[in-house]
Parts: structure tokens; sequence; C-alpha cells
């Protein structure tokens, strides 16, 4: 499986306007591509042991070129738990997330 990457869009209280940027560019470029099933973009509210949490986005390995032009980092594949699917098909899951 190919590279994932992620965005961290910062405070949670103060994200929505970059996760609407986030989210219209993606789901531009899903539809643009007639909507693959592997192609998919998910967040997170993560606090890594801070008071306040942060909204992290990870691009799934054929979000590549979107995630470099959002100016997203490799990482690696994130753990299913707590995830939400902000853009891409719930078939999604199934492709990228094995139950093992």
């Amino acid at each position: 499986m190919g590279k994932w990457f992620r965005k961290n869009l910062g405070d949670a209280m103060l994200a929505f306007l970059e996760l609407d940027h986030v989210e219209i560019i993606c789901l531009s470029a899903y539809k643009k591509a007639h909507c693959p099933n592997e192609m998919a973009v998910f967040l997170r509210h993560e606090s890594e042991g801070r008071l306040h949490c942060e909204v992290i986005v990870y691009f799934s390995p054929a979000m590549t070129h979107i995630a470099g032009e959002l100016g997203a980092t490799p990482c690696e594949q994130p753990a299913k738990y707590g995830l939400s699917l902000l853009v891409g098909s719930p078939i999604a899951w199934s492709l990228l997330f094995s139950e093992g």
C-alpha cells in the first residue's frame, strides 16, 4: 500500500475554515476522478496529552497529489479508531483498513 499523508489543522475551535477548505478541494478532486473507492480523506480530533484537541486530516494514498498541494506531510497509516470519513465512499473503510 502507498504512503499516507496528514495535515494538522490546529485547534479544533479554530480549524473550521481550514477544514472547509480541505473538504472542498478534496471533494472536487474526488468527483473529478469519478469517485474511486480507494480515494478518501479522514479526520480525527487528537489531544496527545494536551488540554485542547487539534484536528488532524489523513489522506489515503490515492489522495497523494491533493495532500501535497495542501501541505500535508507523509505519515504512517492512521489507526482506524476515532476516525471520521470526511471525503470518499464508505467502502474506503474496508479497502483501506484491515480488521486484522
